[in-house]
């Protein structure tokens, strides 16, 4: 299931070990500049779209980056760099970046003028089309994943349920005017309207696409580059609109030059916009990936490098083809609380204490690819306050599990009638689980497994590609008990991005991004047609997170979340989280400029450029 649902079997890695320090390259650009022109290549097993690529409802890593460095400006936006200068908003479409006012219910913004979208649209963008946008993100038929961030919106809900026919808390005073009105303040609005769902749409084409992952093969850039055939769409009418030629999504997706770009309405310090075009496509071997960026027959992947791959260059004196950046991510096993055996908290407490999460470690790679993970939300993301980062509330020795702590919690649960430590009933038996097929996922089954079965606890797994894992897990009708290899960065620089997976207002039918349905309701679970188990309360954290988010940024609101983020580790007990992430690319010696994006925790394509004589 990102993310942010990160497409699962990414490149992540953090310097352990001084000798894997060493390995990994910089984070910066190889070159201080780049040439223009060539075609940046990047190849992947598997896009991992948990929505089509449709912008309203898209919620991976991999689109993100592809959307903010080549196709949408949203209102505000990024530098699309490494570090905390990735994170700080600036301004993209707007003139500015507002102040609110009205008590914070009020935000304000002026559109730059001369921005125009990519064919077959060719016209100026307005606030309207922004309004567009947020009425696809309203429409529930769109499934819109993270739509939940803009419910302070006023009118959001009385036009979603279709007794308003238009979004009362979205005015435009003039074509270059938009206005939001809350309900109540928000302080971290700004970051939420960064996030791509937010970017403009224009109507003409979006109004012909009324089910989820519909426009994502349509998508019309507002960027410096646009999806590979968007001059050949007719849009005359809804049925002589086709797909763009470039995008396939079982096989390519391929971008080109908007001939409608006008840099001087864009900052060099966002978008460099080197390469003629961008070849993203899929290659199912993951070895022969890396064989090729070795061999300059590929440029960059979506994968994680193997371990051996980098062990290979660090050997033959090429560490710089290895680059890193942060990814202010986390690794986890989803346990859903509606379901056997972990609708009991002392079994999910059981499996976090059995655990062998350096185990975990070594199948992802080592210390190279992340560090132990101990709660749900990277310490990064709360400054590194002393408060949280040695926190561990199910530890162990050198991190591989505590047998007699495991068996101690399971001699406490109702699957435990013999009190003999082990799960006894037949719900711990052929337990149903969904895995990732990528080759550091696969890894890790075998060491799930061992963990597990000390407990009694078997596993009926079923291997899927990223995207179809995402698609089954966030389906709630489908009952997932368990799911590995998970994995979710932030949506942007703030706790409440994490926490937000655990709020009932997250639960959907489909993209549903709360798979463990904490704070899941007998009458939200009727309506879903998910039953809970007799005498069981699905606990909720809904009223502590509603307090968190009401605190301006600051040390009181950190506070706020570290708390609720052990709250959540010892009396809910979602997840069993046991690494932190970060990004590992490995480049072909044909990339002459690289950066990492940290607002995506992806490569920063808008800051990238290639030497076309070196590739092959």
């Amino acid at each position: 299931m990102k993310s942010r649902l990160t497409a699962l079997g990414l490149g992540l890695c953090v310097g352990g070990a001084a000798v894997l320090l060493a390995a990994c390259g910089s984070s910066s650009s190889s070159t201080s500049s780049g040439t223009r022109g060539g075609t940046y290549r990047v190849e992947a097993t598997d896009f991992g779209f948990s929505n089509n690529f449709d912008p309203t409802g898209e919620y991976t890593t991999n689109a993100w980056g592809m959307y903010r460095g080549l196709l949408i400006r949203t209102l505000v936006g990024y530098k699309m760099t490494a570090g905390a200068a990735g994170n700080q908003l600036v301004p993209d479409l707007a003139t500015s970046v507002p102040t609110a006012t009205d008590g914070g219910l009020t935000w304000t913004f002026t559109l730059k003028s001369g921005v125009r979208y990519a064919p077959p649209v060719n016209r100026v963008i307005t606030s309207h089309d922004i309004v567009t946008a947020f009425e696809r993100i309203a429409k529930p038929a769109l499934a819109a994943q993270y739509g939940f961030y803009y419910t302070t919106i006023a009118g959001m809900d009385t036009y979603a349920s279709g007794k308003a026919k238009t979004i009362s808390g979205i005015t435009t005073p003039n074509n270059q005017t938009v206005v939001f009105h809350l309900t109540t303040p928000t302080p971290d609005f700004l970051y939420r309207l960064s996030l791509p769902a937010a970017g403009p749409i224009p109507q003409e084409v979006s109004k012909c696409f009324t089910t989820p992952g519909g426009y994502g093969r349509d998508v019309v850039s507002s960027g410096p580059y646009m999806i590979q055939g968007s001059d050949k769409v007719n849009i005359a009418s809804c049925s002589t609109i086709q797909p763009m030629a470039g995008f396939d999504p079982s096989s390519k997706l391929i971008m080109v030059r908007n001939p409608n770009y006008n840099p001087s309405t864009d900052s060099t310090s966002m978008r460099t916009a080197l390469p003629n075009e961008f070849a993203f496509t899929i290659n199912s071997n993951q070895a022969d990936i890396f064989n090729r960026i070795k061999a300059g027959q590929a440029d960059d992947s979506l994968n994680a490098p193997p371990a051996s791959a980098v062990a290979t260059l660090v050997a033959s004196n090429q560490k710089q083809l290895i680059k890193t950046g942060g990814a202010d991510a986390t690794k986890y096993i989803s346990m859903n609380l509606t379901q056997a055996p972990f609708d009991d908290i002392h079994v999910r407490k059981a499996v976090n204490l059995i655990m062998d999460k350096a185990g975990l470690q070594q199948a992802n790679g080592g210390p190279l690819f992340g560090l132990i993970a101990t709660h749900i939300v990277p310490d990064t993301m709360y400054n590194n306050d002393p408060a949280i980062t040695g926190y561990n509330p199910y530890p162990s020795a050198n991190n591989a599990g505590d047998l007699a702590a495991a068996q101690a919690q399971m001699r406490q649960s109702k699957y435990d009638p013999k009190q003999d430590g082990l799960c006894d009933t037949s719900a711990c038996k052929n337990v149903f689980t969904i895995a990732v097929n990528t080759s550091q996922d696969l890894n890790e089954i075998p060491v799930v497994q061992s963990a597990l079965a000390k407990l009694g606890i078997t596993l009926n797994i079923r291997q899927l590609t990223p995207s179809a894992a995402s698609g089954v897990v966030s389906t709630v009708s489908r009952n997932v008990p368990l799911a590995l290899s998970q994995g979710f960065a932030k949506d942007y620089a703030d706790p409440s991005t994490f926490m937000v997976l655990f709020e009932s207002s997250s639960i959907a039918p489909t993209g549903n991004v709360n798979a463990s349905l904490v704070g899941l309701t007998p009458a939200l679970a009727q309506q879903l047609g998910v039953t809970i188990p007799k005498g069981d309360v699905i606990p909720s954290v809904d009223a502590q997170a509603a307090a968190c988010g009401k605190i301006p940024t600051g040390n009181a609101r950190t506070t706020c979340y570290i708390n609720l983020d052990k709250y959540l580790m010892e009396n809910v007990v979602p997840w069993v989280p046991y690494l932190s992430l970060n990004q590992v690319h490995m480049i072909s010696p044909a990339v002459t400029t690289w950066d990492y994006d940290q607002s995506s925790d992806t490569t920063a394509y808008s800051h990238v450029a290639v030497n076309p004589a070196k590739q092959s």
